[in-house]
């Protein structure tokens, strides 16, 4: 099989209400999606997406994707979608770095693979360990009253784990996690998300001063060094999340026991083949991961959502899915949702139905 065309789409991603993180440093009213479709001498299409979180979350943005993939998508005709290592070996040859330009190119092969052995990508990726997935609300930087408000509401659509967003300052963040670990039903876990806002004495001042060892906090501080430095001054478990991007920053937080849970995001390693990987390490070290991705539509959730399946429950400790932020509709299929979990379909590749009226005007095609 070989790779004939690829087709790059643009669009734009509303969100239901602008969004705060970091503290409220950085807000989003909303994405800015690549979505590719590679086509092959078999007939067999792939899709997948990239959708940085807008431009000042992570060390990428949108209009990069397109022009990175400007960059790899001539060095790619004619090549086997079929053999994922292959293709990233190339991409990483061709353009170095840069793994969110290749997470939609790597996924739509994934989809190509699911879909000539009429399998969904779960039995492909290790199987279906689990036959739903515990699903994570995400509940926006706000005053503590609102954000409790925010809380109740996902905790009425069936959601048990929640990822708050704080890191304003000592005095109000102490304010804020209290108040919502006070409100914590029997059975939730909530995850105090910092999205590096804090410095190291900010970090070590607020988690210590709370009284439950098992509430987590995530990336508390910018880097892997920081976060290090907080752990050994404090006993809540640390999430890592935006310090993960290679194996080798894996490697590292685990050789000095930093994390005890992950943020494993699909795009900002680099697609399907790279997560992999990764996930695979956690498990032999005995790392949880919360499987998610940047942003997205159906394509990229799903794509989270067969990781999810195909990874034993005991090692997986929530997914997060975009498409609760918006109502953008590039598709079907994938997977459904109900009280709070998410239940994927049995339907080969990424099992997605395009819908055609989107897929008319590509912004760029390559053959």
């Amino acid at each position: 099989m070989k790779i004939t065309s690829i087709k790059v789409y643009q669009f734009d991603v509303p969100l239901k209400a602008k969004y705060s993180l970091s503290g409220g440093r950085l807000h989003y009213a909303a994405l800015d999606s690549t979505v590719v479709v590679i086509g092959t001498d078999s007939g067999l299409l792939g899709v997948g997406e990239s959708c940085p979180w807008g431009a000042t979350y992570l060390p990428a943005y949108a209009r990069g994707v397109r022009a990175g993939i400007d960059e790899l998508a001539p060095h790619l005709m004619g090549e086997n979608p079929l053999h994922l290592d292959q293709i990233n070996e190339r991409m990483d040859v061709m353009l170095p770095g840069h793994p969110y330009v290749k997470a939609a190119i790597d996924l739509a092969c994934w989809d190509i693979l699911g879909k000539h052995c009429n399998l969904p990508l779960y039995a492909l990726l290790g199987g279906k360990f689990q036959d739903s997935i515990a699903l994570q609300s995400s509940i926006p930087t706000d005053n503590p009253d609102l954000m409790a408000t925010h809380l109740a509401a996902a905790r009425q659509q069936g959601y048990r784990t929640h990822s708050c967003k704080v890191g304003t300052g000592v005095e109000e963040d102490v304010t804020r996690i209290n108040n919502l670990i006070a409100q914590r039903l029997p059975g939730e876990v909530i995850t105090f998300d910092v999205n590096r806002a804090w410095t190291v004495a900010d970090a070590v001042a607020v988690m210590n001063s709370v009284q439950d060892p098992t509430v987590c906090f995530e990336q508390p501080c910018e880097s892997m060094d920081q976060c290090r430095a907080v752990r050994e001054m404090t006993r809540n478990p640390i999430i890592l999340d935006e310090s993960i991007v290679t194996l080798a920053d894996l490697a590292y937080a685990q050789r000095h026991n930093i994390t005890q849970v992950i943020g494993l995001k699909i795009g900002r390693v680099g697609g399907l083949t790279k997560a992999r990987q990764l996930r695979d390490f956690c498990i032999h070290h005995g790392i949880q991961m919360n499987i998610e991705d940047v942003g997205g539509t159906l394509i990229s959730d799903s794509a989270v959502m067969h990781l999810a399946t195909a990874t034993p429950a005991r090692f997986h400790r929530a997914s997060w899915n975009c498409c609760r932020h918006h109502d953008v509709q590039l598709a079907t299929g994938g997977f459904d949702i109900r009280q709070g979990r998410a239940y994927v379909l049995d339907s080969p590749g990424l099992g997605l139905e395009l819908d055609p009226q989107h897929f008319e005007s590509p912004v760029a095609q390559y053959s």
